[in-house]
C-alpha cells in the first residue's frame, strides 16, 4: 500500500511501500552470473516513533482530549523576543506560519484520524531494531572528477545514451558522467557499479553529473510532462554540516527548465520554509524559467502514532516542507506544439501526511499523488535527485546515494521465468 487514503485534504502515505514498487522481481548481476532476488527497502529507516513534541503537541494531531488541544493551541511558555528583535526574515517566517498553521493543524488531523480504522499510523512499529544504514556516499566527489574529462563532442551527442548492462552482463563499460544510462528491462537489477552495489529499478534512466555535464540530458531528445526539483538550498545548516553543497539562485536559474518541459508540464520544487526560498521560487525561477504558480502543497511530517514529529509552532524547525507547484508555459511564438491533453486544475493548500525517512533530505516519492495531474503515461524528471523511480528519468550528482544496496535488504527467490533481458 503506498498511497494510503486521498481525502480533501490532501494524502497519507506509506513512503517505504512507495520506494518499494518494482523491486519485487530483481536480477543481481554478479561476474557476469545472475540470480534472482527480491529487494525491499530497509524498515528501520521509517519507525520514526517518538516525537520532539510536548504531550499536548502530540495530542493536537491525535484530537484525543479536547482539554489537551485547547492547550496546545497556545504558543509554546518559552520566553520569547520582544516584537522588535526579530529580524526581518523571522517576521516573515512567523506570518508564514500564521497563515497557513490552522491548514496544517486541521489536515492533518483529519487524515490522521481517517488513516487510523486502516490500520496505520496507529503506533505499531516493526520490532527491527538494526542501526541505521550509514553508506557514505562520494558520488559528488566522483562528478568533480569527471570534470576533468573531455566533453563529449556536439557529433557524437546521438550516442548520447547507453544500456545499464551489457548482454554477457557486463556494467564496466558504462560511462555515468557524459551518458544518460538506461535501464530498460521489466525488472530491476542489482549491479556493480564504480566498485559498489547498486539496486537500479526498471525502465529507468539516469544521468550522474552536475551543471557543467547536463547536456547530455537536453540531448537525451525527452520532454517531460512532470518536472520534480529538490535544489540544495543555502542555509547555515548545510553550511555547517558539510553534507552536501548549496546553490545560490542565480546558479539555479541556469536549470535549463524550458528546454526540458513539455507544453503544461507541471514543475514541482520542493522549497525550505524560509521565506526568502519561496519567493526566490516564485518571484525569480518560475517567471524565468516561463512557469506559472498554480498550487502551493506542505509535506507534513508525522511519527508512526501520528504525532508531528516537531512542535507546530517551534521556533527551530516545523513538522512540514512546501511544495511549489507550477505549469510551465511556453512563449506564444514557440515551435512547441499544443499539449494535446486536457490540463487538470491542480488544487491548492492540499496536504502530503507521511512518515519521514531517518535519512537525512530523503524525501517521498510524488509519482502516485501527482499522477491525476500528468495522466499515467507522462514522462517524468526529477532533478537533484538522490535516488531512482521506476519510470523515471532522474539527474544529480547523488542521483545513486539511496540506491546502494547497504539500504536494501535483498532476499534470493527461486524465479526461473526469465528473459535473457530480465
Amino acid at each position: 500500500m503506498a498511497v494510503v487514503l486521498q481525502s480533501s485534504p490532501g494524502w497519507v502515505l506509506e513512503a517505504r511501500s512507495l520506494i518499494d514498487r518494482g523491486y519485487a522481481r530483481c536480477i543481481r548481476w554478479r561476474d557476469k552470473e545472475k540470480s534472482h532476488v527480491q529487494c525491499s527497502f530497509k524498515r528501520q529507516c521509517f519507525q520514526v516513533s517518538k516525537s520532539r513534541c510536548s504531550v499536548t503537541a502530540g495530542a493536537a494531531v491525535n484530537g484525543a482530549n479536547a482539554d489537551m488541544l485547547q492547550k496546545t493551541d497556545k504558543p509554546s511558555k518559552k520566553r520569547k523576543r520582544k516584537h522588535s528583535e526579530l529580524n526581518q526574515g523571522e517576521i516573515d517566517s512567523q506570518a508564514f506560519h500564521e497563515r497557513i498553521r490552522s491548514v496544517i493543524l486541521e489536515g492533518t488531523r483529519s487524515l490522521v484520524e481517517s488513516a487510523r480504522p486502516l490500520g496505520y499510523l496507529n503506533g505499531e512499529t516493526d520490532a527491527v531494531k538494526d542501526p541505521l544504514p550509514s553508506q557514505e556516499c562520494g558520488l559528488a566527489a566522483l562528478c568533480e572528477m569527471a570534470k576533468e574529462l573531455p566533453l563529449v563532442d556536439d557529433e557524437e551527442q546521438e550516442e548520447c545514451t547507453q544500456l545499464l548492462v551489457a548482454e554477457d552482463g557486463c556494467t564496466s563499460h558504462v560511462d555515468f558522467f557524459s551518458r544518460v544510462t538506461e535501464n530498460r528491462a521489466d525488472r530491476a537489477a542489482v549491479v556493480t557499479l564504480m566498485g559498489g552495489e547498486y539496486v537500479i529499478p526498471p525502465h529507468t534512466a539516469f544521468l550522474l553529473s552536475d551543471f557543467t555535464r547536463i547536456q547530455p540530458l537536453l540531448h537525451y531528445g525527452s520532454k517531460f510532462d512532470l518536472i520534480v526539483l529538490d535544489p540544495p538550498w543555502e542555509n547555515k545548516s548545510v553550511k555547517r554540516s558539510r553534507r552536501y553543497s548549496s546553490l545560490p539562485s542565480s546558479q539555479l536559474k541556469r536549470l535549463p527548465i524550458p528546454q526540458l518541459a513539455s507544453p503544461n508540464c507541471l514543475v514541482v520544487t520542493w522549497v525550505t520554509n524560509r521565506p526568502s526560498h519561496q519567493r526566490c521560487v516564485r518571484d525569480e525561477l518560475y517567471p524565468h524559467w516561463g512557469v506559472e504558480v498554480v498550487a502551493e502543497w506542505f509535506w507534513v511530517k508525522v511519527t508512526t502514532s501520528g504525532q508531528f514529529v516537531f512542535p507546530l509552532d517551534s521556533q527551530h524547525k516545523k513538522p512540514y516542507e512546501t511544495l511549489v507547484l507550477g505549469r510551465y508555459r511556453p512563449p506564444a511564438d514557440a515551435s512547441a506544439s499544443p499539449s494535446e491533453t486536457t490540463e487538470v486544475p491542480v488544487e491548492d493548500q492540499r496536504l502530503v501526511v507521511s512518515v519521514p525517512s531517518a535519512l537525512h533530505s530523503q524525501k517521498p516519492s510524488l509519482s502516485e499523488v501527482l499522477k491525476p495531474y500528468v495522466g499515467a503515461e507522462a514522462k517524468c524528471l526529477e532533478l537533484f535527485a538522490r535516488s531512482l523511480q521506476p519510470g523515471w528519468t532522474s539527474w544529480g550528482n547523488e542521483v545513486l546515494k539511496f540506491q546502494h544496496v547497504s539500504y536494501f535488504t535483498l532476499t534470493p527467490t527461486d524465479d526461473q521465468a526469465d528473459g535473457a533481458t530480465g
